[in-house]
């Protein structure tokens, strides 16, 4: 993987295809044993989730649904510190068992404001996943069931993540280059 260039930043590789696969793969198993015969609902989470979602989805052998809702924190490198709803839930979590998806959970912000709203619909159950967790960042009491990998407190790129909308379509997952 050469490094790249998105918006006139450069990134360096950081996760492979095969690293990125081998994690949804396990915890697809995992979800597959603990949900077997429960049906969960997935709740992902755009536009970030979008890849990890549909690939998690595909390790699925239960029965599953999913919907997606669009909740954002970040303009460009940084987050904003305010959590945006674009698309609504319009799915009832009443006595479901729910997963949310997330592609990365930095601050926790997103979520934090995000799960008061479905756990007052009274779900059987709420669990999130996670392709990436920056424990450093961290500022929210979050746990993540489901985690992919932790990963330092860097700006990364790829696999859904994007920088100002670019570069969500790259199937690593790059690394900001000189990111102190």
């Amino acid at each position: 993987m050469p490094e790249i260039k998105v918006n006139g930043r450069q990134f360096e590789p950081y996760l492979t295809v095969s690293q990125i696969d081998e994690q949804i793969k396990r915890l697809g198993k995992e979800i597959n044993k603990e949900y077997n015969g429960k049906r969960p609902l997935f709740v992902a989470i755009l536009n970030g989730s979008f890849m990890f979602a549909s690939d998690l989805f595909k390790e699925l052998t239960i029965e599953a649904e999913i919907c997606f809702i669009k909740l954002a924190s970040y303009k460009g490198t940084k987050s904003t510190g305010n959590v945006v709803t674009s698309i609504g839930l319009d799915e009832s979590l009443k006595d479901r068992h729910v997963i949310i998806v997330e592609d990365i959970v930095d601050t926790g912000k997103t979520l934090s404001e995000f799960l008061p709203q479905l756990k007052d619909q009274q779900p059987a159950s709420l669990k999130i996943a996670a392709l990436l967790h920056k424990p450093d960042a961290l500022k929210y009491d979050l746990h993540i069931d489901y985690l992919g990998f932790s990963v330092p407190n860097k700006f990364l790129l790829g696999f859904g993540l994007d920088y100002d909308g670019l570069g969500r379509n790259l199937k690593e997952i790059y690394k900001l280059v000189g990111e102190e």
